[in-house]
């Protein structure tokens, strides 16, 4: 069940008991404002939001027990790759820039590959070329990718990226264009708005790089898991991702120390270029 069915049932149930919205706020102490927006899908209620409103509407324990836990899992939907790729990744492109639009802060944490709005042409393919997906769409995947990017660009957004160190030298294209694509991140990253850092590999980490999140506006959280896409919308879930976000923002290297980290592996990269 997701927040949709959970505040559509929460909303039938009540209407079933024949109380009005208002006193089965004030019996959930709650105002009819967060009610409304609960029932309309607009807040993602917590458990204990759940448990109140039905005590609120007198249903049985055993509803109550079944709700409860419906509450506890509504903040998270999956979205399997597999369903993506039969309606089209393309218009994946065009619902994450959707959301980008509408969003004032993105924190992304990435420890397995460029994040996509830094990428360039030739990486963008070598990443999707691994889905088997036809030529047309390929190519109209690609092009909403770099579509999107002109996001990079507006200052009204702030862009917080976090990278670990492997993955600029993860070879997923050849030398001379992973010299170009690290060139690309030095770009970027002196624009005002945005702020790249690098998690180095040679200080001691207290955290693990376990996969790669994208946090828009401390209000949702997609993580990119190897079957599917997951959208975390709980807050005291989102805060987890916030907290994890921050530690290792702690430790890594921004500014000066950062481009001379990536310039001195993109110049490897040139240098093997060079005496290959």
């Amino acid at each position: 069940m997701n927040r949709a069915q959970l505040g559509a049932a929460l909303r039938a149930l009540r209407q079933a008991s024949g109380k009005e919205a208002k006193a089965v706020a004030r019996g959930a102490l709650m105002s009819p404002s967060k009610l409304s927006k609960i029932e309309n899908a607009k807040l993602a209620p917590s458990a204990t939001d759940v448990e109140r409103i039905l005590l609120a509407i007198g249903v049985s324990a055993e509803i109550r027990a079944e709700y409860t836990e419906a509450a506890r899992t509504a903040g998270t939907e999956t979205t399997e790759w597999r369903l993506l790729k039969r309606v089209g990744v393309h218009k994946g492109q065009q619902e994450v820039k959707a959301l980008e639009a509408q969003m004032s802060v993105l924190r992304m944490f990435q420890p397995a590959l460029v994040p996509g709005l830094l990428q360039i042409p030739e990486y963008i393919r070598a990443v999707l070329q691994r889905h088997n997906l036809s030529d047309e769409t390929l190519a109209r995947t690609i092009s909403g990718r770099l579509d999107r990017q002109s996001i990079v660009y507006d200052s009204s957004k702030s862009l917080r990226f976090i990278i670990t160190e492997p993955v600029l030298r993860w070879r997923i294209i050849p030398p001379l264009t992973m010299a170009a694509q690290l060139d690309r991140i030095v770009s970027v990253s002196r624009l005002s708005h945005i702020d790249i850092r690098i998690v180095p590999l040679n200080i001691q980490q207290h955290d693990v790089a376990n996969h790669s999140f994208a946090i828009r506006d401390n209000r949702m959280v997609t993580v990119e898991a190897v079957h599917a896409e997951v959208l975390v919308t709980d807050p005291r879930d989102v805060e987890i991702y916030v907290q994890k976000f921050n530690g290792f923002e702690q430790v890594a290297l921004s500014g000066n120390a950062m481009r001379n980290l990536v310039e001195g592996i993109r110049d490897e990269f040139l240098r093997e270029q060079e005496t290959g």
